[in-house]
């Protein structure tokens, strides 16, 4: 039977995004008032992390499955036995490390993943935090001028971008899908609105964001270049650090996140699972 609600406790992390939740045993079955207000805080503060939790695969699966649907990564082979389960890995003769550019999870597919819960199993002495950066507040604070030319364009995203491409390279070699094609590419708004919410987010990210419908990339570059600047200031984003058990669930749809590749040398482990999301409009 699922165990009763916790008295939950929310710590923010910075001002725009991010909030370190105490309190609750995820591998335990939390109950549905539970999951209820899991979801709340999340939604209020785009990504939200938890310690020293328990979380075999299996228990990973149950918990990321009151949140959504899961589904698999489309360039690589997912954990034996849990192919939505994908080992997100730098080992210590490696200088590249997965994911290693400001990115929305596979902004490339024509429907992107909601939400992603990252778990971490082996981390590094010291560096290998992840950096998040809400988009709500960056659009929030464009002028009214930029965000009028913005509500009409769509931009173009494709997975062969440079530098996503370079940082999957390893794990392609070894963990590569088969049955992946060479290439994805998605058309969506560059400013979305978020469907539980109801607010605007950029929707562009410098991994995969590659030119504004109906331009080319040359023509796109100066707005796209200040754009993808703008995002990332610092008042929007937030820095967590990792220890083996913590967990990270964050909005595909209003949050780009950014491992930061500073511990050569050291091995990092990571566990990542991802929910299905819907069209962005």
């Amino acid at each position: 039977m699922p165990h009763e609600s916790p008295s939950i406790t929310v710590r923010p992390l910075a001002g725009a995004v991010g909030a370190e939740v105490a309190g609750v045993d995820l591998a335990g079955d939390p109950d549905d008032a539970t999951v209820a207000a899991l979801r709340r805080i999340w939604l209020d503060h785009g990504v939200i992390f938890f310690r020293d939790q328990d979380l075999p695969p299996a228990r990973l699966l149950a918990f990321a499955r009151r949140f959504g649907e899961v589904i698999e990564y489309p360039f690589l082979r997912g954990l034996d036995g849990f192919p939505e389960i994908i080992p997100v890995v730098k080992l210590p003769h490696e200088r590249t490390n997965f994911g290693g550019v400001w990115h929305s999870d596979t902004a490339y597919l024509d429907i992107p993943p909601m939400a992603t819960m990252l778990v971490a199993r082996e981390v590094p002495p010291h560096g290998g935090d992840t950096l998040f950066a809400c988009q709500t507040a960056a659009y929030e604070a464009l002028s009214d001028g930029m965000k009028r030319l913005l509500a009409g364009l769509q931009a173009v995203n494709s997975s062969a971008r440079a530098d996503v491409s370079r940082t999957r390279e390893d794990r392609m070699r070894d963990s590569g899908r088969s049955d992946a094609p060479k290439e994805y590419t998605a058309t969506h708004p560059v400013v979305r609105t978020h469907p539980e919410t109801g607010r605007r987010s950029l929707y562009i990210n410098r991994a995969h964001t590659a030119a504004f419908a109906e331009m080319t990339e040359a023509e796109s570059a100066p707005l796209l270049d200040y754009l993808f600047d703008h995002q990332v200031r610092p008042e929007f984003t937030c820095r967590f650090r990792w220890q083996p058990g913590s967990l990270a669930f964050w909005d595909n749809r209003r949050v780009l996140h950014n491992p930061v590749n500073d511990y050569h040398g050291f091995r990092r482990v990571m566990h990542r699972v991802t929910l299905a999301g819907t069209r962005p409009r």
